[in-house]
């Protein structure tokens, strides 16, 4: 194991419920990371998604290659907590098999195209070697608080609090 739960969350922005990988296996810079994310029925989507046949919704999986690549990507970015990764395109996602409780969905993703404000990645999650979804991601580098236009207030001074 290369990072853990809290490494992982020294790096990216998600939190629980949202985070959606444990653990970190493998990463060589700028080419490829391995992520796992541990299926537990204790997940909340389980509760609707559906009812006596749990299975993780695909998106949620999408999710998971997504947060796995964007760790790879944002330990490139000197100020990342001043940063966010946005989708800009998911292309060519195929679902092989559900994924649902007790399984360990393992994702792969490697870089396609690397630009420091835009990339963009091909993913594959697997389950016991057995490919379980797959995608082309695209994502854009955003400033998580962009500065203020010119001549526009602070947004302390629009909601009426002083600093004095």
């Amino acid at each position: 194991m290369i990072l853990d739960s809290a490494g992982i969350q020294k790096i990216l922005p998600h939190r629980y419920p949202f985070l959606m990988v444990d653990t970190i296996l493998e990463i060589e810079r700028l080419k490829r990371i391995v992520g796992l994310k541990c299926v537990s029925i204790n997940e909340s989507y389980f509760q609707g998604h559906f009812p006596g046949k749990p299975v993780m919704p695909g998106v949620l999986i999408i999710e998971g290659m997504a947060q796995t690549g964007g760790l790879l990507l944002l330990l490139e970015i000197p100020d990342r907590e001043k940063k966010l990764l946005y989708f800009a395109a998911v292309d060519e996602a195929r679902f092989r098999r559900p994924v649902v409780p007790g399984d360990q969905l393992r994702m792969e993703v490697t870089v396609l195209k690397y630009r420091p404000s835009f990339c963009r990645l091909k993913a594959v999650a697997t389950v016991n070697g057995e490919v379980a979804a797959e995608a082309i991601l695209r994502c854009m580098l955003v400033d998580r608080d962009p500065a203020p236009e010119l001549g526009e207030a602070p947004a302390d001074a629009a909601l009426g609090v002083r600093d004095e």
